[in-house]
């Protein structure tokens, strides 16, 4: 903040006296790699940065704005020479898109906003290369430096960063990145406008609004799969966990980017139509993290079959007052186990919260009033398997402190939080796809972070993955049960 020397203190009054300047600072990184493209960009998606810390080279992050067309052709004509199989650095980096790693060679000027706890650069922007530096002089910054070194190694480092032809997408983008707490990006041939970046959304661990999106960025690709085409139900964070929220199913059309793809669906309730947003690709993942939607939540079927669900769903609801996981742990154990009597196979995940998600594939083949019966059945079994820790009944106060085993969210338009969607929860948790192996009592739902998911992604895969697939042949299974009875 910086005041007018010459002004009087001036209580409960806003004024241009006061002005708030916004601080960017600049470095010098080395180029180690470079990721595979998305959308109409060609040549790569961004760069790969590092600096020494002594004699090692660590990652600071990567780069992926800042660049004209014409500066991704040239730049993947120098890198080309000096790709390699091998990676520079010692330690492994948590990145979803394929990497092409390079020789450390050349040397890039970013701006961006701060360092963060990690060490790695919050929303850098890529300024040009380095031509006058050699690599051992990158070492890491000790964060001592003074305001006027600061200043003075900026202006130097300005005045010596290669010079770049200036066209209608240099001055469009430089626009672009005046502020990064209000700025626009560009996915595929679409942009998109993000605001209040700076915002903190977490405010236990630090996490802004900044983060939240740059999480979907990199889980892009995971998690449209399981969001493609299924109406949304936003839940809206607008000032972080701790603030009001609101939920929104119907979006305005004359008051939306028109490239953003709705579904109309008529509801009894209200005697209107109301237009569901449709989350079919990153853009729209992106808008809708920028909107405040923390988590994502999708109708269990598709527009293309709308009165077929794709998945029969147990949720193994805890009591709000002394939840104990470790008896949801057995729960979902115990569905686990009637499923294995009947040779079906089935799926957990956390919720992200206090609870695990137990989901039966089902190939949109049957009508949603067929899998509310089948999956009413599997929960009757649970209770009667369990019946000093779960209830069927809905009611809070019929429960009891007893487990709700909710068959009920197998209805049109019921939602639950998506795989690999973060929750509005201390500590950005994250509902996240086990092994069975993993649901003991030494699981945690708490466990599972925007912060460790892409590392656990690049050990275990889609655990998710067959829940999409042909799905189970329910009269089998309903003799089958029948039988045993």
């Amino acid at each position: 903040m910086a005041k007018d020397g010459h002004s009087v203190y001036r209580s409960g009054r806003r004024s241009k006296e006061w002005l708030k300047i916004k601080l960017i600072n600049q470095e010098e990184a080395i180029i180690v790699g470079i990721t595979e493209t998305k959308g109409s960009r060609k040549y790569f998606g961004s760069l790969l940065l590092a600096q020494f810390h002594g004699k090692e080279l660590k990652y600071i992050g990567n780069c992926g704005t800042g660049f004209s067309d014409s500066d991704l052709k040239e730049m993947h004509t120098q890198f080309e020479p000096h790709f390699t199989d091998t990676s520079p650095l010692q330690e492994k980096i948590k990145i979803i898109r394929k990497i092409q790693w390079m020789e450390p060679k050349f040397v890039a000027q970013v701006k961006f906003t701060e360092f963060t706890q990690d060490g790695n650069l919050r929303h850098p922007v890529f300024m040009g290369l380095r031509t006058d530096k050699q690599l051992t002089d990158v070492q890491a910054n000790s964060n001592q430096t003074s305001n006027k070194e600061s200043s003075e190694k900026q202006e130097k480092s300005a005045s010596k960063t290669k010079s770049k032809p200036k066209d209608t997408a240099d001055i469009e983008k430089e626009e672009q990145s005046k502020t990064e707490n209000d700025r626009s990006i560009k996915i595929g041939k679409t942009t998109v406008k993000l605001t209040n970046q700076h915002k903190e959304y977490f405010p236990g661990e630090g996490i802004t609004k900044g983060d939240l999106v740059h999480y979907y960025t990199e889980i892009a690709d995971i998690i449209l799969p399981y969001l493609k085409n299924r109406p949304q139900s936003m839940n809206r964070f607008p000032s972080g966990i701790n603030g009001q929220s609101f939920y929104q199913k119907n979006v305005e059309k004359d008051k939306i980017p028109s490239w953003l793809k709705t579904f109309e669906v008529y509801s009894e309730s209200t005697e209107k139509d109301i237009d569901y947003l449709l989350c079919n690709d990153k853009a729209t993942l992106i808008y809708m993290a920028n909107l405040g939607c923390i988590e994502f939540n999708p109708w269990n079927s598709t527009t293309k079959n709308p009165e077929k669900p794709d998945w029969v769903v147990i949720d193994l609801d805890p009591p709000k007052k002394k939840p104990d996981f470790k008896l949801v742990v057995d729960a979902a154990n115990v569905v686990k186990e009637i499923m294995d009597g009947l040779e079906v196979e089935c799926y957990c995940k956390t919720s992200g919260a206090t609870g695990l998600h137990v989901y039966i594939p089902l190939g949109a083949k049957y009508d949603y009033d067929i899998a509310r019966i089948f999956a009413q059945l599997i929960a009757q079994k649970v209770n009667d398997k369990l019946p000093k820790t779960t209830t069927l009944n809905r009611p809070l106060n019929q429960r009891k402190n007893r487990i709700y085993v909710d068959y009920l969210q197998n209805r049109q338009g019921q939602t639950l939080a998506a795989p690999y969607s973060a929750r509005p929860k201390p500590g950005a948790t994250v509902s996240t796809p086990l092994e069975w192996a993993e649901v003991n009592h030494k699981l945690s739902p708490s466990q599972f972070t925007i912060k460790n998911i892409l590392d656990r992604f690049e050990k275990k895969g889609d655990l998710w993955k067959p829940i999409l697939g042909k799905g189970i042949d329910m009269l089998k299974v309903i003799e089958s049960i029948e039988g045993n009875q």
